[in-house]
């Protein structure tokens, strides 16, 4: 089934596809003081917590899905020095960004590639990768359960999917903090830094739209994974799930 993104019902999957490329091609080169901003500078420790979850070895050839300016690819590159990173993402002028950070050596001598590529369509062999990482990246996929499936098939037996996504905040009171932010607060820090306002509010929606925890946790184990975990962070504003494809 694939969903409008922006409200997790039924709808054409183009509708959402398409909306993510005319956001993300449009900020691109703001996207990161928008993240900095935007989260007062709390996504550092997010992706913190996420190297501290991921079980990536120096001999690891990682895919990096939805990998955007190129965050993630750098902060593994930098904390788990890999073999080789695969840097994946929807939006060619994301990845722009990242490979000018990789020309300025952002990636510590590690070896990176670059490719756009549809996470609901990979287009790598089976048990390829010895892990698979992603950020804010399953949220905006119309076809959840399809890009799940592609991601356990690429995956080597034994491989982990870490994942960081915003989620919600178990705490009745933060919770409703995070709405209101999430409602007034994100549209208009994204509007002012980067003049597209709009495409900020779809980002609050997609959020407020995206399941919980124990939602992605189950759409996970639906896709093979098991040993499935998550841990909170910012008081489950974020949270980072692993998942195992068993051997």
């Amino acid at each position: 089934m694939s969903i409008d993104t922006a409200t997790g019902k039924e709808a054409p999957a183009d509708i959402s596809s398409e909306r993510v490329k005319d956001i993300f091609s449009s900020i691109a080169k703001k996207y990161e003081r928008f993240n900095a901003v935007s989260s007062f500078g709390a996504y550092k420790a997010w992706l913190a917590g996420m190297m501290r979850q991921a079980p990536i070895g120096a001999d690891a050839d990682v895919l990096d899905i939805a990998g955007g300016t190129g965050d993630v690819t750098f902060t593994v590159a930098r904390a788990k020095h890999p073999r080789h990173i695969q840097c994946t993402d929807l939006v060619d002028e994301m990845l722009d960004v990242a490979r000018a950070h990789y020309a300025d050596g952002a990636a510590e001598g590690v070896l990176v590639d670059f490719e756009v590529v549809d996470a609901q369509h990979i287009p790598y062999a089976d048990a390829s990768y010895d892990a698979i990482t992603m950020a804010y990246g399953i949220r905006n996929m119309p076809e959840r359960d399809q890009a799940l499936s592609e991601m356990f098939r690429v995956l080597k037996p034994g491989g982990a999917l870490v994942c960081l996504e915003f989620s919600t905040p178990p705490n009745r009171v933060w919770r409703a903090l995070y709405s209101f932010y999430l409602k007034h607060l994100i549209p208009f820090w994204g509007g002012l830094i980067t003049g597209d306002r709009e495409g900020f509010v779809y980002l609050s929606r997609s959020i407020k739209a995206f399941p919980d925890q124990r939602g992605l946790a189950t759409m996970m184990e639906k896709a093979g994974f098991t040993d499935v975990t998550w841990k909170n962070y910012t008081g489950g504003i974020a949270a980072v799930h692993v998942a195992i494809k068993p051997h």
